[in-house]
């Protein structure tokens, strides 16, 4: 865990050489990595602003996401699929939960937690779950993606985190899954990662019901960190002729560059 120097009570979680999360325990809706707050802004648009929901988050590490939902969103139920029990006992050790938070962390890993879920479960189900710095393999098939499916209320909404880097190979393939399990899809990316020259985080969302589109659009574009959002035509472009994973035939996202990531 490394100290933000800059703020009294911040600090980085970095497991196996990948940054996983930053947690600022005086402001948990400061959000310093960029995916995140776009995973943030999906959430605020979905619903609005203060009002509790239900959502299961696959992939906990520092739990940023939740934090920052229990500070705007207070009394939402939230439960945490995160299969390392040893980082969950660290963080609640080093970066605790504050009181009455409504979240709930299960050793349970994600797959395997979704499938034993009723229907109709919850109204946002965010995937960011990697392994290291690589998102594994059966969270992005189309087997899981109709489990996905299963367990969100009629408009509800799935949000996935993966890495890629252009002509997106992996994300184009994840993507077909998802559009071909939900009628409504879009794909946000920051331009240097959309325009193919880095690697970076991709968001991509899929629902039965339209979309916040125009709310989310403004606030890319506003966004500490701008970025993209295709839908429609453009969407439709990208994912051309790239096949669903499957779960005969999936595979985890694209090794990172070297060094030091935040991807994760």
């Amino acid at each position: 865990m490394v100290w933000d120097r800059t703020r009294p009570r911040a600090y980085t979680l970095r497991v196996g050489g990948t940054d996983q999360s930053y947690v600022d325990l005086d402001d948990p809706t400061r959000l310093e990595f960029d995916y995140i707050q776009r995973l943030a802004d999906v959430v605020d648009c979905a619903a609005d602003a203060g009002v509790r929901v239900r959502i299961l988050h696959l992939g906990g590490a520092g739990l940023t996401l939740p934090r920052y939902v229990c500070a705007t969103r207070p009394h939402s139920a939230q439960v945490v699929f995160e299969p390392d029990a040893a980082l969950t006992e660290f963080v609640r050790e080093h970066l605790p939960l504050p009181p009455r938070s409504g979240i709930k962390v299960r050793a349970t890993d994600g797959r395997a937690g979704v499938g034993e879920l009723r229907d109709g479960y919850a109204e946002l189900l965010v995937v960011d779950a990697f392994v290291g710095a690589r998102v594994p393999a059966d969270l992005t098939t189309l087997e899981f993606f109709g489990q996905a499916q299963r367990v969100l209320t009629d408009g509800g909404l799935i949000l996935v985190n993966v890495t890629d880097r252009g002509p997106f190979d992996y994300g184009r393939r994840v993507l077909a899954g998802l559009s071909a399990t939900f009628p409504y899809a879009a794909f946000c990316a920051e331009p240097a990662t959309l325009k193919g020259r880095r690697f970076g985080n991709l968001i991509l969302l899929g629902s039965a019901a339209p979309l916040p589109l125009a709310r989310l659009a403004e606030r890319a574009g506003r966004s500490p960190f701008p970025y993209r959002v295709l839908h429609g035509a453009r969407l439709t472009q990208l994912v051309a002729q790239a096949h669903p994973f499957t779960d005969a035939e999936s595979a985890q996202s694209p090794a990172p560059p070297g060094g030091l990531a935040h991807f994760a």
